[in-house]
């Protein structure tokens, strides 16, 4: 008889914004997962109950995005990092690993670089590198999920089309969920990108002092800036991953809670 895996629970935490909210799957050492844009904590629905099995894993929705509430004002990634902190000080957290995908990774860079006592591991998935150059690059571009509303609701579409390269052919499943996410964050699924683009990293990124396990999905294109990052902090470790694409978490849900998991044992998490 296959034995149960652990129970998962979600629950609203009251930080000084208002309501962030967050699942929790297991007992142990303390891991904050960090989702990409437009995403929500159900990028990591599959990732939780594996990591849960070893410690105590809890993933949050970014404010604005799933079921917690905005930020008041314009949103940055520091605003970002410090209500993901209020929320583990919520939870009676004090050291923790931190892990982030995409702008998660952003989020949980800035988290480590902030609070370097505080972070026992980070782990950064497809994390970008944003400095001078990528800004002026990006800055007024259009963003992947900048999509026009439209009565006929053929943006859908569109939005769902624009997606589809970046995951893997014929995978319903993921783009549904993709899509639901998408639709919840409303404008926030094209801010969010805008506040990774304007993220200030090269500043912070070497303030990182915890072990750091920078994670690069071989069919991601938008992972090519790994080298760069573990450039940039010290001592850090870099993997390749042979076919993880954007939406790696729910892709390979086995393959990213076992990178995670053995890159903590080995630094004692």
């Amino acid at each position: 008889m296959t034995k149960p895996g652990p129970a998962l629970a979600r629950r609203f935490i009251g930080v000084a914004h208002g309501r962030i909210h967050a699942a929790i799957c297991g007992t142990g050492f303390p891991v904050l997962l960090l989702h990409q844009t437009p995403r929500s904590w159900d990028e990591y629905r599959d990732v939780l109950p594996v990591i849960g099995e070893q410690r105590r894993a809890i993933a949050i929705d970014t404010p604005g995005f799933g079921d917690s509430e905005p930020l008041p004002g314009t949103p940055t990634i520091e605003g970002w990092a410090g209500a993901a902190l209020q929320a583990m000080d919520a939870l009676g957290v004090g050291r923790f690993a931190v892990v982030g995908h995409h702008t998660g990774a952003a989020i949980a860079a800035e988290i480590a670089a902030r609070d370097p006592e505080r972070i026992a591991a980070a782990v950064l998935s497809a994390c970008p590198f944003v400095d001078a150059a990528r800004r002026q690059h990006h800055d007024g571009q259009r963003v992947i999920d900048d999509v026009t509303e439209r009565a006929d609701g053929s943006h859908l579409t569109e939005l769902w089309n624009r997606r589809r390269p970046f995951y893997p052919e014929g995978d319903v499943d993921l783009l549904r969920r993709f899509m639901a996410d998408a639709l919840r964050s409303g404008p926030m699924a094209v801010e969010g990108h805008r506040v990774v683009n304007r993220y200030h990293m090269e500043d912070r990124v070497g303030l990182i002092a915890c072990p750091a396990l920078v994670l690069v999905p071989e069919n991601d294109p938008n992972a090519r800036s790994g080298d760069a990052v573990a450039a940039a902090i010290r001592g850090s470790r870099m993997h390749r991953v042979p076919g993880a694409q954007v939406p790696f978490p729910d892709q390979m849900p086995e393959i990213f809670a076992e990178q995670v998991n053995s890159f903590l044992r080995e630094h004692g998490c």
